[in-house]
């Protein structure tokens, strides 16, 4: 049995004071050796540098993401059901997409496809503010409970129609993308700050990850690897 599908029986989550505004407090944590597995086996061993995307993988707690029946399964390499026809993605391409963003401390983020939240919590390590949001209703609810539960006081959960994206707080520092758009939504363009990049997986049948990088004379996209998400919905 591996170590991912042994250290369930009950976790406890592992919370201390960071800068992200996080509020913590040091409980044990049963499921940090998978945790630190994952990084070093996952994502160090397929080229993730970044230390402090490397530290937040460490420290967020996949498992407290998804439903009961697949938590023996959390720290597994591989994407994860979360219900309504919705997954939570693999570990390494959430640090892939988190270290293409080059976060800095002081960024404000957009996040589009909140699912279970996960995604958002990461970035939420690393940077002041992040704004997601959801388009299933429940799926927003849920993760704004989870993320609550967790001590997340910079992360503001909105259910919505991320094809408009969130005008009241642009324009963003960075954008991610959780869900492949067939093209990139032009309102999500509009609302990042020139000198700002966005990370999308863009396509239908066939998808890749896209950073977009806009700078005063305009926008260019270079595209990287192959992924497959789930498609991204609300389309106007």
């Amino acid at each position: 049995m591996s170590t991912a599908r042994a250290f369930f029986a009950f976790c406890a989550i592992s919370l201390s004071t960071g800068a992200s505004g996080r509020t913590q407090a040091p409980i044990i944590d049963p499921a940090q050796s998978a945790r630190l597995r994952m990084v070093e086996t996952q994502l160090r061993s397929r080229g993730i540098t970044d230390p402090a995307v490397l530290k937040a993988m460490s420290r967020v707690p996949r498992h407290a993401f998804v439903p009961v029946d697949v938590k023996a399964f959390a720290y597994d390499d591989r994407p994860l059901p979360i219900g309504r026809n919705q997954t939570i993605s693999q570990p390494y391409v959430v640090a892939y997409m988190t270290e293409a963003l080059r976060l800095q401390p002081e960024h404000a983020i957009l996040e589009i496809g909140t699912g279970s939240g996960y995604q958002a919590a990461v970035i939420a390590e690393l940077v002041k503010h992040v704004y997601t949001i959801e388009i299933i209703p429940d799926l927003a609810s849920e993760a704004r409970r989870s993320l609550a539960t967790l001590g997340y006081r910079n992360v503001e959960v909105r259910s919505g129609n991320g094809y408009f994206g969130w005008a009241d707080h642009a324009p963003f520092d960075r954008i991610i993308v959780t869900a492949a758009p067939p093209e990139i939504p032009q309102a999500l363009i509009d609302q990042l700050a020139v000198g700002g990049l966005m990370v999308v997986p863009v396509g239908t049948a066939s998808q890749e990850i896209v950073i977009l990088s806009k700078t005063a004379a305009g926008v260019t996209q270079q595209k990287t690897i192959p992924v497959r998400f789930v498609p991204m919905v609300g389309k106007p």
